[in-house]
């Protein structure tokens, strides 16, 4: 049997990759799968992780008790942003 078949021991074994005792609470889950879910359909199917990571970074410093909070409006204001346009210009990149 896998050992990461189960999610908690996943996530603990990042945490042990990791050296750090950093533990992400139900609430932040959800508002991090709410996230990417949005990121999947909004953009490409790439952009969910790299979305996840990128909030992870700019949220870390907050207080545990406002991380869930902060990726939930994150995830609103994506949700609610008009379409979101190329980086590239016409005709593709060079």
């Amino acid at each position: 049997m896998d050992d990461y078949n189960n999610l908690d021991a996943w996530l603990e074994a990042v945490r042990r990759q990791l050296g750090t005792d950093l533990a992400l609470s139900i609430d932040d889950q959800r508002a991090l799968l709410d996230l990417t879910r949005v990121a999947a359909h909004r953009s490409q199917r790439i952009a969910a992780p790299l979305t996840a990571f990128l909030a992870g970074m700019a949220l870390a410093d907050l207080p545990v008790e406002q991380r869930a909070a902060a990726i939930d409006r994150l995830t609103a204001a994506l949700e609610a942003a008009g379409p979101v346009e190329s980086a590239e210009p016409e005709g593709g990149a060079p």
